[in-house]
């Protein structure tokens, strides 16, 4: 028998037909990662469900890189608009606080943002949150920038729901 791979063992498990829902998500603290700054910063990530529908965000990140630092804490809201098997599609917003230090010179500022996305979470897994989302924002380092936003769950972040 052949090695099949990660990718032909999620394949087979996938086509098994495993019946699974998006969990109900009241008073539930996820943990995990992010990284949807205008900056590539990944951080420490949490989202806390005090409903079934709403959600508080956080994230932080530190990189303390001799003549080229960078720090940022984020904070927003989300609301789930409907759910699908195994997926819950929100929409939200986010304000980010930044500050990038390079060869000495600081640039400090803010992000705010509005999006639209999904938690995707694998049958068998599913406390595991992969996220993805796209939206509009506005950046406010060294200059005013308006932007396009679209992440992936490799940037989105992945959360562990406990």
């Amino acid at each position: 028998m052949k090695h099949w791979g990660y990718a032909g063992l999620v394949a087979l498990l996938t086509m098994a037909g495993f019946s699974a829902e998006a969990k109900e998500m009241s008073r539930r603290l996820g943990v995990g990662f992010a990284n949807e700054y205008s900056i590539n910063l990944p951080s420490v990530a949490a989202v806390y469900y005090p409903a079934s529908n709403y959600a508080v965000t956080g994230a932080l990140g530190i990189d303390t890189q001799s003549n080229n630092s960078s720090f940022a804490v984020q904070g927003g809201m989300r609301k789930i608009l409907f759910t699908e098997d195994n997926m819950n599609f929100h929409m939200g917003g986010i304000l980010s606080l930044i500050s990038q230090s390079i060869t000495g010179t600081t640039n400090s500022g803010f992000e705010i943002g509005a999006l639209v996305g999904g938690e995707f979470f694998l049958p068998g897994l599913e406390n595991l949150g992969l996220s993805f989302d796209t939206g509009v924002g506005v950046t406010n380092v060294s200059s005013v920038r308006f932007r396009t936003l679209g992440n992936s769950f490799l940037t989105a972040g992945m959360i562990f729901y406990f």
